[in-house]
């Protein structure tokens, strides 16, 4: 069933969990989501992110995306992840997504206030939710880095500012650097949960949201979720399961046998679908 932003986070906060939110570029990233969700009971929320435009254009994902969540047995979110522009955030809107994510974060902070407001002001026209984001995590999701590079994009949330950020836009919920960082890890990742437990102190309890959050510790995970997280987003670890379920496929091919794509494609789906769950149910605390 269609779900909007407040709802799935209102779940969460009475649940002391996260939800997990999931970036699906392609169908199989889609069912998988979907399917992971039904199958451990849980709302969920899946993303087009603007940055997958090559991979998977909103124009084909989206109204795709909208009619799987209608049809799904617990509530699914549509979001989009990392809008960087009013105007694609509206394409996403006319579509039936129930929330939208502006990231106006690497621009200046007065500027951020303003055309969040703004995308605050169109969402709600059509019913739907913000989340924007204030602090950098870095490297966006194609970001892989090279070893002993350090992210100097990454910028940690200031409490006070964040306070005001809430207080101006009236988003739904916010988007903080504490110390997680897009892609994959490259050094294990040093969290500062204090900053998520401030900015909930300060900025009215508000939904805090993980970015980056593939390949964070289990342990790490319960403890930003105790602080207040209530949003976890994930994708390069689910599409790195699928990366290695086709080359283990094309690997068992004995040689002078054909590959199959149909047959490659469902083994990438499967992998997905329980890497998922896997963290869904991390993110849920069983």
């Amino acid at each position: 069933m269609l779900a909007t932003l407040k709802e799935v986070l209102q779940a969460a906060e009475d649940k002391k969990i996260a939800i997990g939110a999931f970036d699906t570029p392609n169908l199989e990233s889609l069912c998988a989501a979907i399917a992971a969700a039904e199958e451990v009971e849980l709302p969920t929320i899946i993303m087009h992110a603007q940055c997958h435009e090559s991979l998977c254009p909103l124009d084909v994902i989206g109204p795709i995306m909208v009619e799987h969540a209608k049809k799904a047995k617990v509530p699914v979110c549509v979001m989009l992840d990392h809008g960087e522009d009013l105007d694609y955030l509206k394409r996403s809107l006319e579509m039936g997504f129930t929330a939208v994510m502006y990231d106006g974060s690497t621009t200046p902070y007065e500027e951020n206030v303003k055309t969040t407001c703004e995308a605050v002001k169109l969402a709600a026209s059509y019913g739907a939710d913000v989340e924007a984001e204030i602090g950098s995590m870095g490297k966006r999701e194609f970001g892989a880095g090279t070893p002993g590079e350090e992210d100097d994009a990454k910028i940690y949330t200031d409490p006070d500012m964040a306070k005001d950020f809430v207080a101006k836009t009236g988003i739904a919920a916010l988007a903080c650097s504490f110390g997680t960082t897009h892609g994959i890890y490259l050094t294990e990742p040093k969290l500062n949960f204090d900053i998520v437990k401030d900015v909930r102190a300060k900025a009215d309890s508000i939904p805090v949201v993980m970015h980056g959050g593939s390949g964070v510790s289990e342990e790490d995970y319960h403890q930003a979720i105790a602080a207040g997280v209530r949003k976890i987003n994930y994708f390069t670890y689910m599409d790195k399961a699928a990366g290695n379920a086709a080359a283990e496929y094309i690997a068992s091919v004995e040689d002078g046998q054909p590959y199959f794509y149909s047959a490659l494609r469902l083994k990438a789906m499967d992998a997905m679908k329980e890497d998922i769950k896997r963290a869904m149910l991390v993110f849920a605390g069983k």
